[in-house]
């Protein structure tokens, strides 16, 4: 019997309005959920532009931060499972994370996902990230059971480190889900690489989930939401405007793609740890 879910990825605009910024993702959730996605997704840093300097005063603490507890009430009232992209979440008065908040179909927190690995890097034609001025490290692998699927959240960068995905996936995870900012210079040239890499690597369904380009914003992003599947085909693609990307895709292509060529059973990590000394 097919294994058929139906995920939404809200590809929204991004002002430095962050009540805006919620009213607008809210519209995106409501219409996914009236589609009949069992699963809805934000982007990375919804409700806040990607200026790693204005995260301190956009930050929110858990549960009553102002975002955080409305994307609580949002997938309750809704019924849906939610990816809430990422906020800057303060966890001390000097600890700071881009931060992934899941929250089931009730309300309940399920898991956060701390970005582990901060973009800190200087590439020509747009102007210098450094993450780490401002963010810190998420420590912890996120492996989710929801939605009747067992995903893996990463953050952006994090998408780079093909030892986190294949974490995820010996975990249990069928699918990764990437809530993403690339900018349009690599987005350009890494974005759907990565996607598919990180796929067929694991054989694994791969969604990443981008902000749509906001004009006059300092940091232009790249969009192209996106969902491969375990073979490397795109599924389905946003171009760089504000819209609801909907997919319905087998979670048993996985098993399929897993019994013809069984990969994962072929690696031989006892000779991988004598190789990386």
């Amino acid at each position: 019997m097919a294994n058929v879910k139906k995920v939404g990825i809200c590809q929204t605009k991004v002002l430095s309005d962050k009540q805006a910024n919620i009213f607008n993702a809210e519209a995106y959730i409501i219409k996914a959920a009236q589609a009949g996605c069992h699963l809805v997704i934000l982007p990375e840093m919804f409700n806040c532009p990607y200026q790693t300097e204005l995260f301190p005063s956009y930050a929110e603490r858990f549960p009553d931060g102002e975002t955080i507890a409305w994307l609580s009430q949002i997938a309750a009232q809704q019924g849906i499972v939610l990816v809430g992209g990422s906020v800057a979440e303060h966890a001390t008065k000097s600890k700071i994370y881009n931060t992934s908040f899941i929250f089931d179909e009730k309300g309940a927190l399920v898991a956060r996902h701390r970005k582990i690995h901060l973009c800190d890097v200087n590439v020509d034609g747009i102007p210098p990230v450094q993450e780490s001025a401002t963010l810190e490290p998420g420590e912890q692998m996120t492996v989710v059971q929801a939605a009747g699927i067992k995903f893996g959240v990463g953050i952006c960068y994090d998408i780079r480190f093909p030892e986190l995905s294949r974490a995820m996936v010996l975990s249990g995870a069928t699918l990764l889900i990437f809530p993403a900012a690339f900018s349009i210079v690599t987005g350009s040239v890494h974005w759907e690489l990565l996607m598919k890499s990180r796929a067929v690597d694991n054989q694994a369904f791969v969604i990443g989930a981008a902000p749509a380009r906001t004009k006059g914003a300092e940091y232009q992003t790249w969009g192209h939401s996106m969902v491969v599947d375990p073979w490397g085909t795109v599924l389905a693609e946003a171009d760089e405007k504000e819209t609801l990307l909907t997919v319905e895709f087998d979670l048993d292509m996985t098993k399929d793609v897993r019994r013809k060529l069984p990969l994962l059973e072929h690696r031989r990590p006892d000779l991988y740890k004598a190789f990386c000394k």
